[in-house]
């Protein structure tokens, strides 16, 4: 089993003690205690951690939002990430998406800023979930099961469109062949086209494999 399929029954059978879970956020430590917005923020992102507990979630790990994010990501594997961030949310929000940018996960951002002009490049960038003041416990589990299906939705809808355009640039080199053999050897299209498919049959290969390599021969003779 993947590691999508895994994602998809872990929510689907609300099996979330599956579910791997890693929180991106600055240190709980607060250095001066003092500082009634360090203190706020160490509030919120206890808060949050508690929750996810709480909802049987399996949080494996708390990284903070740097250089060697993307490499920790690698070895964990996480099936979401959850950023938790304020003031820094843009920086932090930069590092996960670059250490996410060859395999995509589902993202959360918790926030308390106000300040959502920014909301529309987190979703861009691959956010599926931008909540502002939202850490109230009993909000926590229905935000993840509707983020990871939009993920879900958002990453079927790229298998789609990256299926279409496969088939449409086969069929570009299935015809391009077609025409090579029509003009070569004087065939009709429908001929040509049945040459090709039992090429490919007698080859146990592709039918758009059997005219790309057709292509590069005729290329290569001249």
């Amino acid at each position: 089993m993947g590691r999508g399929e895994g994602v998809k029954l872990a929510f689907g059978g609300r099996m979330n003690e599956n579910l791997r879970i890693v929180v991106v956020a600055p240190d709980l430590a607060v250095a001066d205690p003092d500082d009634d917005h360090a203190v706020l923020q160490a509030e919120r992102s206890r808060a949050l951690r508690i929750g996810l507990l709480e909802n049987n979630f399996n949080l494996i790990a708390t990284l903070p939002a740097d250089v060697f994010l993307s490499d920790r990501l690698a070895q964990l594997q996480p099936d979401l990430i959850i950023v938790d961030a304020e003031s820094e949310a843009r920086d932090a929000l930069e590092h996960v998406v670059m250490a996410t940018r060859n395999e995509r996960r589902p993202i959360v951002m918790f926030t308390n800023d106000e300040d959502t002009s920014h909301v529309k490049d987190a979703v861009a960038a691959g956010v599926s979930a931008y909540i502002v003041a939202g850490l109230a416990p009993q909000r926590i589990r229905p935000i993840l099961d509707v983020a990871m299906a939009r993920f879900q939705h958002e990453q079927a809808l790229r298998a789609e469109l990256a299926d279409a355009k496969s088939e449409l640039k086969d069929r570009k080199v299935i015809d391009r062949a077609k025409g090579l053999l029509m003009q070569r050897q004087s065939l009709t299209e429908k001929a040509a086209y049945e040459k090709l498919r039992k090429t490919a049959m007698d080859k146990g290969l592709r039918l758009a494999e059997v005219a790309q390599r057709m292509l590069d021969a005729a290329e290569l003779l001249g």
